[in-house]
């Protein structure tokens, strides 16, 4: 039970008063104001008591027993057929003569205020690779250059310094290329200064080669499809290395979403969680950060372990496996 945060007795207590009045002979304006109630409340407890016993001192629900204005049941399954048909409020109320105000109200009620909520969710589709290299994950976040701290780590509410005009603390934009292994989330990361498709193939190819010093064969690499991605340097890089490229669908970043779950882990943790007088002093904290997430930061999906202790535990039982 959900007692009310201004109440000032409990059923205990409720019974409590209602001993003292009927077993200990207290007056019912002693028991009240002992209770700290008024009188009337008090008899109340009193008269619910002596009806019901103990059930009659639990707190009663407030709604009321009729509602004469509420909407009949078959008019709310009305509007709710008529919404699953993707028609508007205004729709609705037009077509069923109804204010739209209370078609508002009811498909708020009953969860169909959003359209979305027409369709059931999509269920999580989560998978995990078995071998280290076998997917790699690529993506790229694009972060403005500092050159002064701003508003962001300054508290400020616009980016106003001392001589009165708004200076702006950004001087164009460097990009954050990633890459991260599926089955070990063992991550590279580069800040580079754009997103051109022989930067993204350079990027691979460094991406890979650290990987080999793992022991570890890169199979496949999934990216979005940013013109990057879909360059033909990118593509002749891809074969070169002996690489599958395999793209996510159209507007659908979840697909590669080991990759957009790293990057705002990357930034919560590294790019925006300390204050950088500029790009060069971010780009220097990059690789103690990184070092601390793959050896030392315990990962919830990897049983609290460290993406090094995965790699480290499939490499040996794949170097098992050929022994």
């Amino acid at each position: 039970m959900r007692v009310h945060a201004n109440a000032k007795t409990t059923p205990k207590g409720r019974f409590l008063l209602c001993q003292r009045v009927i077993d200990e002979g207290w007056k019912r304006a002693e028991a009240a104001a002992a209770a700290g109630v008024s009188e009337r409340t008090a008899a109340k407890w009193l008269a619910r008591f002596r009806a019901e016993g103990l059930d009659g001192l639990v707190d009663r629900s407030s709604v009321p027993l009729t509602c004469p204005t509420q909407l009949p049941t078959e008019r709310v399954a009305v509007i709710a057929c008529l919404r699953h048909l993707r028609m508007t409020a205004a729709e609705i109320a037009e077509c069923l003569r109804m204010p739209i105000s209370t078609v508002s109200s009811v498909l708020l009620r009953i969860g169909l205020g959003k359209r979305s909520r027409l369709e059931p969710p999509e269920p999580p589709n989560r998978y995990e690779r078995r071998r280290a290299g076998e997917l790699l994950h690529i993506d790229i976040k694009k972060l403005g250059v500092i050159n002064r701290p701003g508003h962001r780590v300054l508290g400020r509410g616009g980016k106003r310094w001392g001589d009165g005009h708004t200076a702006s603390v950004t001087a164009g934009w460097e990009f954050v290329h990633v890459a991260i292994d599926d089955a070990t989330r063992m991550a590279y990361v580069e800040v580079l200064e754009d997103q051109k498709g022989g930067t993204a193939a350079g990027f691979l190819r460094r991406a890979v080669r650290f990987f080999e010093g793992f022991g570890v064969r890169v199979e496949r690499v999934m990216t979005d499809n940013g013109s990057a991605y879909v360059s033909t340097v990118h593509r002749i890089a891809c074969k070169t290395l002996g690489i599958r490229h395999l793209r996510t669908r159209p507007y659908r970043p979840r697909t590669n979403g080991k990759a957009e779950r790293f990057i705002q882990t990357m930034l919560g943790g590294w790019a925006y969680g300390a204050i950088y007088r500029d790009s060069a002093q971010r780009q220097l904290a990059l690789t103690g950060w990184l070092d601390f997430y793959n050896y030392r930061r315990p990962h919830g999906s990897l049983g609290r372990h460290p993406p090094a202790w995965r790699l480290a535990e499939l490499v040996n039982n794949v170097s098992g496996s050929y022994s």
